[in-house]
């Protein structure tokens, strides 16, 4: 077990509004870029932060072995913030001596991260929630996750995650779940919902509003975000349009959702954490990190945000 390296700050300590943060999505660079030119570039991009895996695919590598290559990286370039996201700790599990082993394993993943970084804010998930109709597609997102969740596995994750949001809170930093398609916290209701079950203020909703419009009558910018009110702790930004069959993924300034009008209605709701874009299209991902950073940061300087 390697000796702590850097300083976690007292419970006491108040970490700063981050709106003005813009954090990078890893899958800008997971197309063979190493750890240590992913943040390189990041840095040189003008990025303050990388929202990193829990683990690196197709890399066979430990846990340690990972967190000691992603910190040498990290200190080298520079990089001011340290996030992860999935996978989180899978509360969907039937067996529920493997739903604590995965509870275990979070808490092993973040004790050794906050040895090595300063956390913040956390992107997270309770493990996907699949119709065990094998006739119903993946994209039928209605017929999966929050959608046909038994009050069972509603308990499940709130009773996993208070564990996890005690845990956070002793080391200072937030878990937000994602908005994600096929979970438990697939909509934005349904994020605030098991928000609201599990009680801690140390775990809250990532918005991302690029998801929730796959889903029908879904809910304005201004009316989720006043919904989410202070359980708001996180946000993913990317865009898309409607075709007549299916929703085509754009750059963050060409499509359908305007962010402009969404910091706005954040800044006047008072978010204060960190906001990351991601790349939902193929391609030259980097050529799409420098245009999408463009576009937000002119948008936020107009609005005054920087």
């Amino acid at each position: 077990m390697k000796k702590n390296k850097k300083v976690k700050r007292d419970k006491k300590d108040k970490v700063p509004p981050l709106i003005h943060v813009v954090i990078m999505h890893v899958n800008y660079c997971e197309q063979g870029q190493s750890l240590e030119d992913m943040c390189k570039k990041a840095v040189d991009w003008g990025f303050q932060g990388i929202e990193f895996r829990r683990t690196r695919s197709g890399v066979d590598e430990t846990e340690d072995a990972y967190l000691d290559t992603l910190e040498k990286a990290v200190r080298k370039a520079k990089l001011k913030y340290t996030l992860f996201g999935s996978p989180g700790a899978d509360c969907m599990i039937f067996d529920p001596a493997k739903r604590i082993d995965e509870i275990a394993a979070t808490k092993r993943f973040f004790t050794k991260a906050a040895e090595r970084f300063t956390l913040t804010v956390n992107n997270t998930f309770t493990g996907s929630l699949l119709n065990p109709d094998k006739n119903i597609p993946y994209s039928q997102y209605d017929k999966h996750g929050s959608f046909i969740a038994s009050q069972e596995q509603w308990q499940w994750a709130a009773d996993g995650y208070r564990e996890l949001g005690s845990f956070a809170e002793s080391l200072n930093f937030s878990f937000a779940f994602e908005t994600h398609m096929c979970y438990l916290h697939d909509t934005p209701a349904a994020a605030k919902k098991l928000v609201d079950l599990i009680g801690s203020s140390n775990v809250g909703v990532n918005l991302d509003y690029g998801n929730a419009v796959y889903f029908a009558d879904n809910p304005s910018l201004k009316d989720t975000i006043s919904m989410l009110g202070s359980s708001l702790k996180y946000i993913h930004l990317k865009n898309s349009i409607e075709s007549d069959t299916k929703r085509i993924p754009t750059a963050l300034s060409e499509g359908m959702i305007n962010h402009r009008e969404y910091l706005r209605l954040l800044t006047d709701s008072g978010y204060t954490g960190p906001i990351c874009i991601e790349a939902p299209r193929p391609g030259d991902r980097e050529v799409f990190a420098k245009t999408d950073l463009a576009y937000i940061r002119s948008v936020m300087k107009e609005l005054r945000i920087l």
